[in-house]
């Protein structure tokens, strides 16, 4: 299961050489190892941003694709390799398409800690918990309901069941596929500010700030070929389970990484 990669949209616009050198030279050095040890399944980690500008919503897996991003390209250009492969060397693989990953284990005690923090749903919470004034809006002027972007988020541990059932298709000898892992609904900047408040039933401070390079307006996406060909459920379906989540992994390690 190959997740390796630099994964910020804004950062990857920036930056193009150095994610094209690791995503995808990187990939290819993996890869020529893979099939040097004769290994011949895989399941990557791609992104709804292969898509690029919606022509459709719910963007389904044939969906164009034509990535708006450096970040999108370069996961592209894996995916076109392991076709290649595939015909090639016979190395089988499924490529998953991730929509908004988001929340945290349902224990608390596993989460995201990035530094520094870009993600929306743990900037709101980190606002709400006072750990920062507030949360930026990137762009109030978005052709959708409120003026601001709307995304698809997926449960963490729905995309980790995903990658097991993956795993079982192509053991059981299925052909080389790319799924969308998405819950179908999307959500606005807006929308999930509310839904933080409600969760932690605490005010968040949200300020408007320019657009980011590279940001389509909404990315919302089909799941039916992954519930149909793998069996996929996600239990976390609504946006509020998904942050209370989240909630319960940022107030403990808040405890945990207190002076």
């Amino acid at each position: 299961m190959h997740f390796a990669a630099y994964a910020y949209v804004g950062e990857s616009t920036s930056e193009p050489l150095t994610y094209y050198e690791n995503n995808v030279a990187a990939t290819v050095r993996l890869l020529k190892a893979i099939v040097e040890s004769d290994v011949r399944m895989m399941v990557f980690s791609s992104t709804c941003a292969t898509y690029g500008l919606p022509e459709a919503i719910p963007m389904t897996e044939d969906h164009p694709q034509r990535p708006i991003n450096p970040y999108g390209a370069t996961k592209l250009v894996v995916e076109r390799m392991l076709q290649d492969a595939d015909r090639a060397h016979g190395l089988r693989s499924v490529a998953f398409r991730y929509f908004n990953a988001a929340g945290a284990h349902p224990s608390g005690m596993i989460g995201e800690r990035h530094a520094p923090e870009t993600h929306l749903i743990p900037l709101a919470l980190q606002a709400a918990a006072g750990i920062r004034d507030s949360v930026q809006i990137y762009g109030t002027d978005y052709p959708t309901a409120d003026g601001t972007c709307i995304r698809d988020y997926i449960h963490v541990t729905d995309l980790a069941q995903a990658h097991v059932l993956g795993l079982r298709y192509l053991e059981s000898g299925k052909p080389s596929d790319a799924f969308n892992l998405g819950n179908g609904n999307g959500f606005s900047v807006l929308e999930v500010i509310k839904a933080a408040e409600r969760v932690t039933g605490r005010e968040v401070e949200a300020v408007t700030a320019p657009r980011r390079a590279g940001d389509p307006p909404a990315l919302v996406g089909s799941s039916t070929k992954a519930r149909q060909v793998l069996g996929w459920t996600p239990k976390f379906d609504t946006l509020d389970s998904i942050i209370a989540t989240a909630w319960a992994w940022h107030r403990t390690d808040a405890r945990e990484t207190a002076p």
